[in-house]
């Protein structure tokens, strides 16, 4: 696991002995031009001291004024003869170049001063590596004091690193203390700015814990109580069966058992669909490219037994087949199943049932409509919760229908309006973006 604690020790140690180095060398550079003014300096200071020697055969040699700075002499006469060469074994060149010159030898760079006086001239020369011995000493002199605070310097980084993320260590506590259903806020006071993002963050994730927490429970409690009727009456129904005398009040008993059952089966399944659709139920989004016109034809054939067994007349007005949309095929596929199934049940007998699929104002349009009883104005937006039925209806049903096409429509981001059909009855209208056509 990263520290990033240590990653920023390692960060910023890192960058204090890379601007030591970048110093060092500007340190370097610059002790080294001093050094060759001063070295040139004594170099022709050295030259001119020896105009008033005689030469030809000294009594003693000239000494040079430091050893360490390894000066090598040469004087010739007025005809080129060489009078006086202090290091036999130098590969200096044998005729000077007046002035200063840099001369590169096998034995690496020399810097020459080389000036006629009176009838000779005289040269001193000096190997460079002393004077780059000398810079790099001066340099080094120069950064031996901040390179020994380097590990205190690490330590100070650690402390001061460490402080600055303690208003992260108090969050982590504050968060793995938490019960948890614990979904407040937590506190962002004495939080950073750097912090900010991530308290806000939790935050919004707190919220859509506590929403989706408070959704399941609500899920729960109305689930509970819409089945402990039909489990009830299951258990009724079933004392009854026990309890019949001959075999007539047996099979009326088995058939009233049988329905019941299939209102529980139904009851639970359409529970398990409108759990499956709720945004934070769904384990996975599949969109496909799905055409709303071949669908509708699929939902049409699947419904129409139950249509001719009611005497309704199930059909499409329009189908075009450029209303293409991105969904997820499945989820369509019940939306529709829903709407055509409600608008059978509650349509009386040689009644009507029209599907539609078409563009209209930059989106795609499913549309259902019947010539049933339709919904009162005041009560269209009170049918979409769930188990709600409104007053006088004599179909029996779960109240759920229309609460899951509420939720596929609200997972799609698509529009959902509820209308007045042409026929007097109901017109549901679920409007999504469209997705290019392929042809």
């Amino acid at each position: 696991m990263k520290s990033l604690r240590r990653e920023l020790l390692v960060s910023l140690l890192g960058a204090v002995v890379a601007v030591f180095l970048v110093g060092g060398i500007a340190t370097y550079g610059m002790a080294r031009v001093e050094i060759d003014e001063v070295m040139d300096y004594h170099l022709r200071q050295f030259a001119l001291s020896l105009r008033d020697q005689s030469f030809g055969q000294p009594a003693a040699p000239i000494v040079a004024p430091e050893e360490a700075f390894d000066i090598v002499i040469q004087i010739w006469d007025g005809h080129g003869l060489r009078l006086y060469l202090s290091h036999p074994h130098t590969v200096l060149p044998d005729r000077a170049q007046f002035g200063y010159t840099t001369v590169a030898t096998s034995e690496g760079s020399w810097r020459v001063f080389s000036v006629p006086l009176h009838d000779r001239v005289i040269q001193v020369a000096q190997p460079m590596r002393v004077r780059s011995g000398m810079a790099a000493g001066a340099a080094l002199r120069t950064l031996s004091p901040l390179l020994l605070i380097l590990p205190l310097m690490g330590f100070i980084i650690w402390y001061l690193v460490g402080r600055g993320l303690r208003p992260l260590d108090r969050l982590a506590g504050a968060v793995r203390s938490r019960r948890p259903d614990a979904m407040a806020p937590l506190s962002s006071r004495d939080v950073p700015a750097e912090a900010q993002p991530l308290v806000e963050s939790l935050n919004g994730l707190l919220g859509r814990l506590d929403h989706a927490l408070a959704a399941q429970r609500a899920f729960v409690a109305d689930a509970a109580h819409e089945l402990r009727t039909p489990l009830t009456a299951l258990q009724l129904q079933l004392q009854l069966t026990e309890r019949a005398d001959n075999e007539i009040e047996r099979k009326a008993a088995l058939a009233e058992l049988r329905q019941g059952l299939q209102r529980a089966i139904h009851l639970v399944q359409q529970l398990l669909t409108l759990a499956r659709q709720e945004p934070d139920g769904a384990t996975r989004q599949i969109h496909e490219t799905v055409p709303l016109a071949d669908l509708a034809r699929s939902v049409l054939a699947e419904h129409a037994p139950m249509a001719d067994a009611g005497g309704i007349d199930l059909g499409a007005t329009t189908l075009d087949d450029t209303a293409i949309v991105r969904a997820d095929p499945a989820a369509l596929r019940t939306l529709l199943g829903n709407l055509v199934d409600n608008a059978i049940r509650y349509t009386p007998g040689n009644g009507s049932v029209d599907v539609a699929v078409r563009r209209q104002a930059d989106l795609v349009w499913l549309e259902v409509s019947d010539s049933g009883p339709g919904i009162a104005p005041a009560e269209r937006e009170r049918v979409l919760d769930r188990f709600y039925r409104h007053a006088g209806q004599e179909q029996p049903g779960s109240g759920l229908g229309l609460a899951i096409v509420k939720a596929i429509a609200d997972r799609h981001g698509a529009a959902l309006l509820l209308e007045a059909s042409d026929s007097g009855g109901l017109r549901v209208r679920v409007g999504f973006p469209p997705a290019p056509y392929e042809s």
